[in-house]
């Protein structure tokens, strides 16, 4: 998924956050080592070799398993331009949180749970932190106006085999095989770490035939990296319903459309801290107060199972224009601009 399929679908939509991505085998299984560091992945209550335990702890991730309780998600970090032959540079700050909760499955789906979301994101000057309107693109030397992300829906199961791809609207056709729900597990005593892997190649809802200042490829490559941070005994603990995570989530995505990149070779990496809670109060409060003034109805739960899942990609096509083209007619591409001072 685009998103992070995770809680905080980060800016994708997107985005988001939910565990999907290549399966892995459960590592160390039983493993001690003679050094006294238990790396063990069989516990009192869950075993990460079995699937269902798999579902159980990810919906405890993404959500609360009372299937009552929203979970919410946040994320703060930067955005680089990444371009041939010259350093990463950073462009602009990101911040943002989510909203999700846990629904039951339909009768004859099986067991497990449906998962809705809904998450906004936003984009910040670097020096002050404030919430951007308008950016300064440093490699078109242009202003350009900036489209935040606000991701009504990103829904998911979580079942004991992985699911497939989001098909974006019809866009993704990818089918992959069936497999069971075994995470990427990594113990060393009480610290825990999952690690999620999400690649993704498919047809732009964005062509660049029709939005040849947004887009410079017919197809979206678009690839989230994931490492979450856990409690073992708080996993552990079948009682709790709800579990807090910590961690880092990398995306590559193509340079985002209002930067009026068009065909400029090069591509955007996210680079955030996140983390899933049972409040939104650790969400950051820059963020917070500016969607409430501008996009309040993502403080709360505004997902439904049966709205389409996009991500901000074609968001942005369903919901914007394309840009007009300059007077001559072409298309501006980026020249190499001085280098950043520190």
């Amino acid at each position: 998924m685009e998103r992070r399929d995770f809680l905080m679908a980060g800016a994708a939509g997107a985005t988001a956050l939910a565990l999907a991505g290549a399966p892995a085998a459960a590592k160390h299984h039983g493993m001690k080592k003679a050094s006294g560091v238990d790396r063990s992945l069989k516990g009192d209550a869950y075993d990460f070799s079995i699937p269902s335990h798999n579902r159980e702890i990810a919906a405890k991730i993404n959500g609360n398993t009372d299937m009552k309780s929203n979970k919410y998600g946040w994320f703060k970090g930067i955005v680089q331009g990444v371009r041939p032959g010259e350093g990463l540079r950073d462009l602009v700050g990101f911040t943002g949180f989510s909203v999700a909760k846990l629904l039951p499955m339909l009768p004859g789906e099986g067991e497990g749970y449906r998962k809705i979301l809904n998450e906004v994101g936003f984009y910040t000057d670097l020096k002050t932190g404030e919430i951007l309107e308008e950016w300064h693109n440093p490699y078109l030397d242009e202003k350009v106006r900036v489209v935040p992300i606000a991701n009504p829906a990103f829904n998911h199961t979580i079942t004991d085999y992985y699911y497939q791809p989001p098909s974006y609207g019809g866009l993704n056709e990818e089918v992959r095989p069936k497999k069971p729900f075994i995470l990427d597990w990594d113990r060393r005593d009480n610290d825990l770490t999952l690690a999620q892997r999400i690649n993704l190649f498919y047809p732009a809802a964005l062509q660049p035939d029709k939005w040849p200042r947004e887009s410079g490829s017919k197809f979206n490559q678009v690839t989230e990296n994931f490492l979450y941070n856990l409690n073992w005994d708080d996993i552990q603990n079948p009682d709790v319903t709800s579990l807090s995570a910590r961690g880092t989530w990398m995306r590559t995505t193509p340079w985002l459309p209002w930067m009026l990149m068009g065909p400029t070779e090069g591509h955007c990496s996210y680079s955030c801290f996140f983390g899933s809670e049972d409040s939104i109060e650790y969400a950051d409060p820059v963020a917070l107060e500016y969607a409430a003034k501008n996009y309040p109805e993502y403080l709360e739960m505004t997902a439904t199972w049966d709205t389409v899942s996009l991500s901000s990609l074609e968001w942005y096509a369903r919901e914007q224009k394309p840009a007009p083209l300059p007077e001559d007619g072409q298309i501006p591409v980026a020249k190499a601009p001085a280098p950043f001072g520190y």
